[in-house]
């Protein structure tokens, strides 16, 4: 019988972050409290970057963008929110990063939670992916669930079953 596998990773398509970000820019056009200030936001690779008057509508653009990432798919764990910090002009601006990929330190306790459980399922870290392999199929169901379960600070997707 040959061995089941899947792959354990933390990723966000791109687009559906580039669709919340243009409905958010459309939203932040239309808005009223948001209509006639320097309030923008922009996407560059998977860093956003927002920009406004005031921590007010710092705050306002950010829950704009929250709410069309939940619509778009993109899991709100995957965002990191950097510091707002003073702009040009008397504005705030603060940096989002969309974080991809899992951690090392991140990995090992995946794979210590797997092996804490005493499932008959190998794990093996693959750069920033985490392969789970056994000959039993029902062994791989029990280390997803396993794997949900866990409090992480970041989205994970399962991929790649064989």
């Amino acid at each position: 019988m040959s061995d089941f596998s899947f792959d354990i990773v933390s990723r966000v398509d791109r687009q559906n972050l580039a669709d919340a970000v243009n409905q958010t820019e459309r939203e932040i056009a239309t808005r009223f409290d948001l209509k006639n200030s320097k309030s923008s936001i922009e996407l560059a690779g998977l860093e956003v970057t927002v920009l406004a008057d005031d921590e007010l509508k710092r705050k306002n653009v950010v829950d704009i963008l929250q709410s069309k990432c939940v619509k778009r798919g993109v899991p709100l764990k995957a965002l990191q929110y950097g510091k707002p910090e003073p702009a040009a002009g008397g504005t705030v601006r603060q940096v989002i990063t969309c974080a991809q990929g899992i951690a090392k330190d991140k990995a090992k306790t995946i794979t210590e939670a797997i092996k804490s459980a005493k499932l008959k399922a190998n794990t093996q870290i693959q750069d920033e992916q985490i392969r789970v392999s056994s000959k039993s199929k029902d062994e791989l169901q029990k280390a997803i669930t396993l794997v949900q379960e866990l409090p992480l600070e970041f989205p994970v997707q399962f991929v790649n079953y064989r």
